[in-house]
């Protein structure tokens, strides 16, 4: 292996407090080991960018292990197999979905990779809408906010990869409304224009709840979460009776550096019978079928389209694009390429 002989990766040197900066970053060169038994050689072509890897910096409990310091930072990638390790059926040549971004070439065991078909769609889609990002959508739509045609939707930080797809496939099934919120005038264009959302609004404007109630003056049914924080006190002062909330993030808090406040009408669950439910892509791994056919489907008739923002150059331009990703920059999924 000698023309990949080291290889370059993103450590985490130290904890952020509140927003992360550069320095608490450290691009690190290593030797590149010959892959073992049942492991591969991958070569990156991208990598996933996501905002659940804020809180994966802060040392404290959670779904998932915080990065460890001084050590290789992880997440989705896509790349090709380089090399291979005896008792591998993987050709080398493949294209590969696997957990080992930020760094350039990841030896990993054969079985943590997912062989993906590039002839369907772009590598890069795996990460996104034929990924862990849609399947969080999809899962969070119709399991744990339980979904129904003629429901209104309210979809925060809508232009993001998550949320673009929640409205896109609320419509695709028959939703009422669609109504997302965005932070800047070009994602509002962006939501109703381009994915056909009834209506959107940019939370920057003006109070959240007096734009929400005019983007949804016979109220919502549904609320998908991916802010928090003024965003969910909105919703549930606009939810109807039996309405629903599917937590799947709370972006506006991870930077916090003080408790964050909790909406001041809560009372309402009472009162309206709202349902509360937090959820974590684990929890769908028995809808990876239908999600793949229904979305795989809804992307050939053009009822479902993504966008996804490219930041060039590597492990040199990972921070970057995370600070990016974490001030609202992109429109889409935030991907990275080699």
């Amino acid at each position: 292996m000698t023309p990949f002989a080291t290889a370059r990766s993103v450590h985490l040197v130290a904890r952020p407090h509140g927003a992360p900066t550069p320095g608490d970053f450290a691009i690190v060169e290593e030797e590149l080991r010959v892959p073992g038994p049942g492991e591969i050689t991958v070569r990156n072509v991208a990598m996933s960018v996501d905002p659940y890897m804020r809180g994966r910096m802060d040392d404290r409990k959670s779904y998932v292990p915080p990065f460890e310091l001084n050590k290789p930072m992880d997440g989705g990638a896509v790349g090709e197999v380089i090399a291979v390790g005896p008792d591998v059926e993987l050709p080398v040549g493949a294209m590969v979905l696997h957990g080992l971004g930020w760094r350039d070439h990841a030896v990993l065991p054969a079985r943590s990779a997912q062989i993906i078909d590039t002839d369907l769609a772009p590598a890069t889609a795996y990460l996104g809408v034929l990924g862990m990002t849609g399947l969080t959508a999809f899962g969070g739509l119709t399991e744990s906010a339980s979904f129904k045609e003629g429901d209104a939707v309210f979809v925060s930080g809508a232009a993001g990869a998550v949320g673009s797809l929640v409205g896109q496939l609320a419509k695709a099934r028959g939703a009422a409304r669609v109504i997302g919120s965005a932070g800047s005038a070009e994602k509002v264009r962006y939501l109703v224009d381009e994915l056909g959302f009834d209506a959107a609004f940019n939370y920057k404007d003006g109070p959240i709840a007096e734009q929400l109630a005019q983007a949804a003056p016979d109220g919502i049914d549904v609320y998908f979460d991916n802010v928090g924080g003024e965003h969910l006190e909105a919703a549930i002062g606009t939810l109807n009776v039996g309405g629903r909330i599917a937590v799947c993030g709370a972006i506006s808090q991870y930077n916090s550096t003080v408790p964050a406040v909790g909406p001041r009408n809560m009372w309402l669950v009472v009162a309206s019978q709202l349902r509360i439910q937090g959820f974590l892509v684990r929890n769908f791994p028995h809808l990876k079928g239908q999600f793949a056919q229904e979305v795989g489907g809804y992307l050939k008739s053009g009822q479902v389209q993504y966008r996804e923002t490219f930041v060039d150059g590597g492990v040199d331009s990972a921070v970057d694009a995370l600070l990016q990703m974490m001030d609202g920059k992109n429109i889409g999924k935030m991907v990275v390429r080699f």
